[in-house]
């Protein structure tokens, strides 16, 4: 299933939204591409490093924030951008774009901790590194079944990934990375709905 719309328009141009998906491609198109395995060597995550059985990349420390605009290849970075644009600018109209900058960047950051805890947890030393069409017709279902299969998606493939190293072809992608954000997500929204902070038609 591929989403093309959630029905949604933004309220105002969402600045924030566009400067990421810029960013990403800008780091996709003039980085990674040119530069190839060794750019994605250089800049990916590294569970290992953080308890030192490894010392690979840029320190850790930084490697959290620059690993997030990696992607393992040209399906991975249009899905991802596909989804950050679809969604991402109602996100931005309800937090606000220095909120939504921030969430951004925490939820990156809650992405990591998940990816990292389960590699160094049950993974293995090759686990270390680190978006609706059904067919080709639209079809409109409700985001929450869109969503939750979407996460069950990424859910089984992360834990496929750490039974089955040697059979995920080396994609390259943090399944739990996905996870981790997700359920960061829903958490925030969960905590800032209740507190009256943001209102489910503030998107609207």
């Amino acid at each position: 299933m591929i989403p093309y719309s959630d029905g949604i328009p933004a309220r105002r141009f969402p600045i924030v939204n566009v400067s990421l998906i810029v960013a990403n491609f800008a780091v996709f198109l003039f980085y990674e591409l040119p530069n190839g395995e060794a750019a994605v060597n250089q800049a990916s995550f590294y569970p290992c490093d953080v308890n030192n059985t490894c010392h690979l990349g840029i320190p850790w420390g930084v490697s959290w924030i620059t690993s997030m605009f990696m992607h393992a290849g040209w399906d991975h970075i249009l899905g991802n951008m596909l989804f950050l644009a679809i969604f991402g600018k109602n996100v931005e109209d309800a937090f606000g774009r220095l909120g939504y900058l921030v969430f951004y960047f925490a939820g990156g950051f809650a992405a990591t901790v998940l990816q990292t805890s389960m590699t160094l947890l049950f993974g293995t030393a090759s686990d270390s590194r680190i978006l609706t069409f059904i067919g080709w017709f639209p079809v409109g279902i409700p985001a929450w079944i869109f969503l939750g299969l979407w996460f069950l998606y990424q859910f089984f493939e992360g834990n496929y990934a750490l039974v089955h190293p040697d059979k995920t072809g080396g994609s390259g992608v943090a399944f739990f990375a996905h996870v981790g954000g997700f359920v960061f997500g829903v958490l925030v929204a969960l905590v800032l709905s209740r507190a009256g902070r943001i209102t489910a038609n503030a998107a609207r």
